[in-house]
């Protein structure tokens, strides 16, 4: 099957529309969480570790700059105004990235939930490996390349996780039981996580990816290879809302709000 650059792309809205639903559910989801796990700076539980997700972090924001770059090229607009000024219900990440990492607020009694936080990026990593895999041949020329260059620094952040969980799973009661307790807790709002929304199957026809039921196979075998490792009960996600159909929850806006506050006070600036 024949690539395509970015000028067939943008030329031909049908292989525009397609391409532009791959890359917003891509660019919002390493969008928000690397906003979540930049929430964490100064609050780790060491110093090391807040320089390692510190800078996972910042690594996620730039994968979805990448993404928003891409779109700005097909005509979508200006990339830091994809990212900052879109609307909650625009936006189509999976809503398991937008929740909280606990209760409170950065600058005010952050309560913040470690395991919650590792758990639930671990699924995020899972998924976004499993599927940039899918992607690596993408009838799409530059989200093949992106994919293939991406996909080495996900496989660093993937064991960065999974050796946070095999050390809390093993370490003392206490920190098994917060993992457990996370593990069961994230189900409710992983559902729309391995999801390529309902033009999924038009994504696999078109080219642009692998079989969708690979992809989320490939997801589903590890993420059950890591419960059983760690002897925790089998994954059965809820679907709450479907992110990828742009149903999201206030924690996204509230999300949105700090995320663009500055960025709102001038657009027009070189940021």
């Amino acid at each position: 099957m024949q690539r395509w650059t970015i000028e067939e792309a943008a030329a031909n809205p049908e292989r525009s529309r397609l391409v532009s639903e791959l890359l917003w559910q891509l660019a919002d989801d390493d969008m928000i969480i690397g906003f979540r796990d930049q929430e964490w700076l100064g609050l780790a539980p060491h110093i090391e570790e807040d320089v390692a997700f510190g800078s996972i972090g910042q690594e996620e924001i730039g994968h979805a700059a990448l993404y928003y770059g891409l779109l700005e090229q097909l005509g979508y607009g200006k990339a830091d105004d994809l990212a900052s000024l879109r609307t909650a219900a625009e936006r189509r990440n999976s809503v398991l990235v937008e929740q909280p990492n606990g209760a409170g607020h950065y600058l005010e009694s952050p309560h913040y939930d470690w395991a919650w936080t590792i758990v639930r990026h671990y699924l995020h990593d899972v998924w976004e490996t499993a599927l940039l895999g899918g992607l690596t041949d993408s009838v799409f020329e530059p989200l093949a390349d992106a994919a293939g260059k991406i996909l080495r620094e996900k496989r660093y952040h993937l064991a960065h996780q999974e050796l946070w969980m095999r050390t809390m799973a093993a370490h003392d009661p206490d920190s098994r039981g917060r993992l457990e307790d996370a593990w069961r807790r994230v189900q409710a709002w992983a559902g729309d996580l391995a999801d390529l929304g309902p033009s999924g199957a038009d994504f696999e026809a078109a080219g642009l990816c692998q079989s969708v039921e690979s992809i989320v196979g490939r997801y589903h075998v590890r993420v059950s290879e890591m419960a059983g490792a760690l002897g925790l009960p089998a994954m059965e996600c809820e679907t709450r809302q479907n992110g990828r159909c742009g149903e999201h929850t206030e924690a996204l806006q509230q999300a949105l709000d700090t995320l663009s506050e500055v960025y709102r006070l001038d657009p027009t600036a070189n940021w």
